[in-house]
This record gives structure tokens, C-alpha cells and sequence, in this order.
């Protein structure tokens, strides 16, 4: 059994690209997560000390996030993955879309999945 914490579009500036154009200013990310943590205790107890703190876990996505240069989403995506692994979810989906990276396309993005064995 899997419950699971939706985070949707949490819309943050960085530097990211590698192209000239793409390092002058900060441009719109926007990102998605399903995290599953155990909340059964939690929804037993309605104590938030048994819950999983997603706002401790946004709150260092975001500062992250805000502070960061990549050249890839893909790179992106997987630095907030870690992040909400080392926060003790247990798997993570993470999407990370660049709104007009394309001509003529709203938005491009990746979706990744990582688990707790795959940072050790």
C-alpha cells in the first residue's frame, strides 16, 4: 500500500541552459511531485509530528531550486528527487517542465522516478 503526497506546480525562477540566451536571466520552471510516504500513523493519530513535513521538504526545493545552475532539467530533476528522498519519503516522482523551451510548444519537461536505494 503506497500513500502519496501531491505537490502541482510549484512555479520557480533559475538559471538553467547552456545555451548564451539562456544564462542572461532567470527563467520559469515549474515542478510537479508525487511523494509517497507511510501516513498511516498519521492519519491514525492526527499528530503532525507523524506526518511527513512536505513544507520542510518544498522549503528546501525551492531554496534549492532558486539558487541552482544547471545546464539540464534532467539534472534538475534529480537534485530535487535527492532532496526529497533525504527528507525521508520512501519514492518520488518528480516533473520538471521549462515553459516555452520550444517554438511553438507550451512547455517541455521530464518526469523521473527515484527510490531510497537509489542514493544509498
Amino acid at each position: 500500500m503506497t500513500d502519496i503526497i501531491e505537490i502541482d506546480n510549484l512555479r520557480l525562477r533559475c538559471v538553467i541552459g547552456f545555451s548564451p540566451h539562456e544564462l542572461k536571466d532567470k527563467q520559469d520552471v515549474v515542478i510537479s511531485l508525487r511523494i509517497h510516504a507511510d501516513m498511516r500513523l498519521a492519519g491514525q493519530t492526527d499528530n503532525p509530528d507523524d506526518a511527513f513535513n512536505y513544507r520542510t521538504v518544498t522549503k528546501a526545493i525551492i531554496k534549492h531550486v532558486e539558487e541552482s545552475n544547471y545546464k539540464l532539467v534532467e539534472a534538475m530533476a534529480d537534485s530535487i528527487a535527492r532532496i526529497t528522498i533525504e527528507h525521508g519519503a520512501e519514492f518520488v516522482q518528480v516533473r520538471v517542465h521549462k515553459p516555452h523551451a520550444l517554438r511553438f510548444s507550451d512547455t517541455v519537461g521530464v518526469v523521473i522516478e527515484r527510490t531510497q536505494e537509489d542514493y544509498g
